[in-house]
């Protein structure tokens, strides 16, 4: 066989060899030169991994610490994965390597991108870990992959086109992650003081009603009024937060189905295929993207303009004026409450001086 000529621009690129971590993740790693103790592997050097994660989170984890959770020496580890980098993403890839619900027949895009996102929340919830790993480029290795893939299969339905598929899902994963570190970190933050009324605000109820007016905070005022603000309301606020996303999710397969071009574009306006990139009718979203370039255009003028620099610097210390006004008020009112109670346990001393001379004299 005639070998490929390397000055011959036609001839195909060679494929970049795989980074170790990533080779260790699809199994096309060379295998480590194992020592005498052949039952180490890189399954059980990551099962042991994950369980110090889950049980300590990402500070528990250290190649020390599996190595002495396993009974080997730090340096057997290293045969096998070669950084803690690489640890983490094969970390990453155990956990994810989990089913997602299963698709609908007949197809209903909803259902389905609403369960494989709450799948993705629930996943996260349990390797709360999970969310401290920095994200370090696309999804490369498989059981990652096999996530994306099932995320648009959820959409396989609907007449979007492959990146903006793509763009939704990363929308719906993006949601369900941001849940997850929301109820993560707030569990943490309850577990750490000991109660839910110190961390959601219970505890500060009536503080609140006297605290917030309804001058000053005149929409959140009705809210502090119905103790919904740091109450159990009736909304679970994830669920709705995810149905308001799906719902414009659904307008946007509408528009589209309608003949709008896709957003987050920049599309020709001579009328030709949406899908294509062409704008479409007229009224696009492509004008409507250039409105929305001009708005923000004025609001960054708005924001560097002096004059509102200076307004918000006087609005600014007259709420601090307001604050010091308030609180003068409290300490003021303190003392009134102090001084009445005073008065009480002086009428109080006074009647009860007044008895026993009574019975002194009976």
């Amino acid at each position: 066989m005639t070998e490929p000529d390397p000055t011959d621009a036609t001839a195909p690129a060679e494929a970049p060899e795989l980074p170790r971590g990533l080779a260790l993740a699809w199994g096309v790693a060379a295998s480590p030169n194992r020592g005498p103790r052949r039952e180490l592997s890189i399954e059980r050097i990551v099962d042991a991994a994950v369980e110090l994660a889950d049980a300590d989170g990402l500070e528990g984890v250290s190649m020390a610490k599996v190595a002495a959770r396993l009974g080997y020496t730090t340096m057997s580890l290293y045969r096998y994965v070669t950084s803690k980098d690489d640890l983490l993403l094969l970390m990453q890839e155990q956990v994810i390597g989990v089913e997602p619900p299963p698709a609908h027949d007949p197809p209903d895009w909803r259902a389905e991108l609403r369960e494989w996102a709450q799948f993705t929340q629930a996943l996260l919830g349990e390797h709360a870990w999970y969310l401290d790993i920095p994200v370090q480029g696309a999804p490369l290795t498989p059981n990652n992959l096999q996530v994306v893939d099932r995320g648009l299969r959820t959409l396989r339905s609907v007449p979007l086109d492959q990146e903006e598929k793509m763009a939704v899902i990363l929308l719906a994963s993006n949601y369900a992650k941001a849940a997850a570190q929301l109820q993560r970190d707030l569990a943490r933050a309850v577990d750490a003081a000991g109660g839910h009324d110190d961390i959601l605000g219970g505890a500060y109820e009536a503080v609140l009603r006297d605290l917030v007016d309804g001058e000053r905070f005149p929409f959140l005022r009705p809210l502090v009024e119905s103790g919904a603000y740091v109450g159990e309301g009736a909304i679970d606020d994830v669920a709705f937060g995810m149905e308001r996303v799906l719902d414009g999710v659904a307008a946007y397969i509408e528009a589209r189905a309608n003949g709008l071009p896709g957003a987050g574009r920049d599309f020709a306006r001579d009328g030709g295929d949406p899908a294509a990139g062409g704008a479409g009718r007229s009224g696009s979203l492509a004008e409507s993207d250039d409105d929305l370039r001009d708005a923000a255009a004025v609001a960054a003028r708005y924001a560097r303009d002096p004059k509102v620099k200076k307004a918000a610097e006087k609005r600014k210390e007259a709420e601090k004026r307001v604050r010091e006004l308030q609180k003068a008020v409290h300490e003021a009112e303190k003392k009134v409450r102090e001084a009445e109670k005073r008065v009480r346990e002086l009428q109080k001393a006074e009647a009860e001086a007044a008895k026993a001379a009574e019975r002194d004299r009976s």
